[in-house]
């Protein structure tokens, strides 16, 4: 992996909602799999636009 890589998903973790930083410690299988499927999908898609940021004509953030 590199920097770039790294850099990418260390901005969507440092992001991450408090209910899915929760969930993700639940004791519920079907609870942390949703946040984890949601954590992976926000990944995923900072990945694929490559920033990890929202633009700012998108007026949302990770």
């Amino acid at each position: 992996m590199d920097e770039q890589t790294k850099a990418i998903i260390l901005r969507v973790i440092e992001r991450v909602p408090q209910w899915i930083r929760h969930d993700l410690d639940a004791k519920d299988v079907a609870v942390r799999a949703r946040a984890e499927e949601t954590l992976a999908a926000m990944i995923g898609n900072a990945l694929d636009g490559g920033t990890g940021e929202t633009s700012k004509s998108e007026g949302q953030s990770l």
